[in-house]
């Protein structure tokens, strides 16, 4: 029972938090607008949003849970939430306290069926790492295991009790506000929450389940089997179930360790370089990628007896915690490297058709000003590495993050979250190889990979060609009719130009003089009212509550669905 009093204030708390800021939002940004506040509405926005943020951090460390994750995970959406949100939830991590040990014991004999000093020879009561979903401890195998895996040292992660249920009531909470936010134009035209939400579900669902976690660490390990630069823990099958997951120890010197690597007698430049070029052959060659790829969750494991792989490296990279996967189908990953490609070229409209082609781009989209601005970011900043963007003038380059990010968040597109992930995984590789090499050029990394494609594609530099030439020669063939046409609709008078912009200008413009005459019927019926209302005042009184109507219509046109 009081698990269920529990639960229903949590979600309670969830509700209200959301529709405290939604109301304040709507306020700031739909009301005072539309009364001619634009400019009071604008001031302290920043301040606003940040805090915000600040206060959604604290509510994720108290509440523990997905709420973590959520951040997490908001904060990755830069197509959907403005700057000011995702900068302030980058840094949000597993800032809660760990499990009493009593109850991590409880459960994971429940779960193994044996009391602890049964399954394992000895397990430590204190966790290397408390996290919202579960916690890790060391521990030793049992000599029987031991022979039947080939190894000892192993880690074991143990849910954190009633984490099922507590996803459960999370998931209700997000799915509520999401049909909150879906009834508001301005949020539906830009983003579909309720999908996004259920493609959340099923991404917590899958890091909850530790047997889905082991098969994971079992693919990542058959795909880089052949492949000296990576390692992967084993799974003691044996001694794991849904809630319990016991992995090989492989802790080693943690990749953003610096001084741990130079007292190895490894070079961090090398490995930011091998870091890079192995997360680029995850997310565009095979296709299955490790899409949390933060500095817990990768460890640099110098070589035996200063033995090397066949390029001289005596290290390797060795991956752990593979809750959160992605997978990008065959075709999605055609359209990836495309978009690689694109970017190696610095080509602004090769970028905008690979977007196409990814499926990214709603038919509505102007390509023409996302391809001017893309266009521009690869003349002013293309190939510089991370050392070179710290000269450049922060002013300009905050002015032209503005503009970029405007022009992202006004294009009618949603990422699919295959690709976010794809986004999350470079982001956090471009930043710890930057951290690891300060001179670091991630385009570096890229253009290699971009030409070892083209190498790859048998014949797709000359099918490229032909493609272009027929294209050309077809459109040359038809200029003279086509502009014959065009001629002849001008002298008939039958030409029109499509201008989006213009168009929805002249829509606001149009919604202003509707609500102005509805303001201006509101204030007659209102004065005609008060004046009828000492000598005739039931007309008097049918006046003025009649002029709510215009009045409304006046405050409130052009929200949510009206």
């Amino acid at each position: 029972m009081a698990d269920a009093v529990g639960g229903r204030a949590r979600y309670r708390r969830i509700l209200r938090f959301a529709a405290r800021y939604m109301a304040q939002a709507w306020w700031y940004e739909l009301i005072l607008p539309r009364i001619g506040l634009a400019r009071l509405g604008a001031r302290g926005r920043e301040r606003r949003l940040q805090r915000i943020a600040r206060n959604f951090h604290g509510l994720a460390v108290q509440l523990g849970g997905l709420m973590i994750k959520v951040g997490q995970f908001l904060s990755s959406r830069l197509d959907v939430l403005p700057p000011e949100i995702t900068k302030e939830l980058e840094g949000l991590q597993d800032e809660v306290p760990p499990v009493d040990f009593e109850r991590i014991r409880a459960l994971a004999e429940a779960e193994l069926g044996v009391p602890l000093d049964r399954a394992f020879s000895s397990f430590d009561a204190v966790p290397v790492a408390a996290a919202s979903l579960g916690q890790a401890h060391r521990a030793t195998l049992s000599e029987e295991d031991a022979a039947m895996t080939g190894f000892t040292d192993v880690v074991v992660k143990v849910q954190r009790p009633g984490i099922d249920d507590i996803v459960a009531i999370d998931l209700a909470a997000l799915r509520k506000v999401a049909g909150w936010l879906d009834r508001v134009r301005i949020v539906s035209d830009h983003v579909d929450l309720p999908r996004l939400i259920e493609e959340f579900a099923v991404t917590s669902f899958e890091e909850i389940d530790y047997l889905n976690e082991a098969s994971n660490a079992e693919r990542f390990d058959a795909d880089f089997a052949d492949d000296p630069r990576v390692g992967a823990p084993d799974v003691a099958w044996e001694r794991t179930t849904r809630r319990v997951l016991t992995l090989q120890d492989v802790t080693a010197i943690k990749i953003n360790d610096v001084e741990g690597l130079r007292a190895a007698g490894i070079d961090p430049s090398e490995v930011a370089a091998g870091f890079a070029a192995v997360m680029l052959d995850q997310l565009f060659g095979k296709g299955y990628f490790h899409a949390d790829p933060h500095p817990g969750n990768i460890f640099v494991t110098p070589a035996v007896s200063g033995s090397a792989d066949a390029d001289g490296r005596p290290w390797t990279l060795t991956f752990v915690d593979f809750g959160m996967m992605g997978e990008v189908p065959s075709r999605l990953r055609e359209g990836l490297q495309k978009v690689l490609i694109a970017v190696a070229a610095r080509n602004g409209r090769q970028l905008v058709d690979a977007f196409q082609d990814v499926g990214v781009l709603l038919p509505s989209a102007d390509t023409n000003e996302l391809e001017r601005v893309l266009t521009a970011l690869f003349a002013r900043f293309g190939g510089m590495g991370f050392a070179e963007l710290r000269d450049v003038d922060p002013r300009e380059f905050q002015d032209f993050a503005v503009e970029f990010g405007e022009t992202m968040r006004s294009m009618p597109f949603q990422l699919p979250e295959n690709f976010l992930l794809v986004i999350r995984a470079i982001s956090l590789t471009s930043g710890m190889c930057s951290s690891l090499d300060p001179t670091f050029n991630i385009w570096d990394a890229v253009e290699p990979y971009a030409q070892r494609l083209l190498r790859d594609e048998s014949g797709g530099i000359v099918r490229s060609f032909a493609r272009e030439a027929v294209s050309t020669a077809g459109l040359v063939a038809r200029m003279p009719k086509r502009l014959d046409d065009v001629l002849t609709r001008l002298e008939d008078g039958r030409i029109s130009v499509e201008t989006p912009k213009l168009d929805q200008r002249m829509r606001r413009l149009e919604r202003l003089g509707r609500r102005a005459v509805s303001a201006v019927i509101f204030a007659g019926l209102l004065v005609g009212g008060i004046l009828l209302l000492p000598t005739a005042p039931v007309w008097g009184g049918i006046l003025m509550g009649v002029s709510a109507v215009p009045l409304l219509h006046a405050v409130l046109a052009g929200f949510s669905r009206w």
